[in-house]
């Protein structure tokens, strides 16, 4: 299976921001577990902080990918742009969050680009990418 996994912003800071929230490792971390728990899949990570390169990666993904997982950050909260792109993402899309979102500030109980996604899993810090690429494996 060849999976894409999208990060947004302050994604890449990882591991230095707030541990009770986000855990202690690093993206890079992630991405090295992921590998080490799937060896026979392929995976193409990206992140970016700009939306406009999340909204363009994704709207690269049909044909190229068996299946996205994004962790929008911020976005997730408001993103029109890519709540669309996902809309218009032909493969099986789990959104993930590292932290539980249901027992976080209000504004970030909309999940408005989750709607646009097949699943979402929140609450699980790093695992979260495990699990999303575990449910992917069975579904997809």
């Amino acid at each position: 299976m060849k999976i894409l996994i999208i990060n947004g912003p302050n994604l890449d800071i990882l591991g230095e921001r707030n541990p009770q929230h986000y855990g202690d490792m690093s993206l890079l971390d992630i991405q090295n577990e992921i590998l080490s728990q799937f060896p026979d899949d392929q995976f193409v990570f990206f992140q970016s902080s700009i939306e406009g390169e999340l909204v363009n990666k994704i709207n690269s993904i049909n044909g190229l990918y068996d299946a996205l997982i994004i962790n929008p950050g911020a976005y997730s909260h408001y993103s029109v742009a890519i709540h669309d792109a996902l809309e218009n993402c032909k493969v099986k899309k789990v959104e993930v969050h590292l932290s539980n979102l249901a027992k976080r500030e209000d504004f970030r109980q909309n999940l408005l680009t989750a709607r646009s996604c097949d699943a979402y899993i929140s609450g699980f810090k790093e695992n979260a990418y495990i699990i999303a690429v575990f449910a992917l494996k069975k579904y997809t």
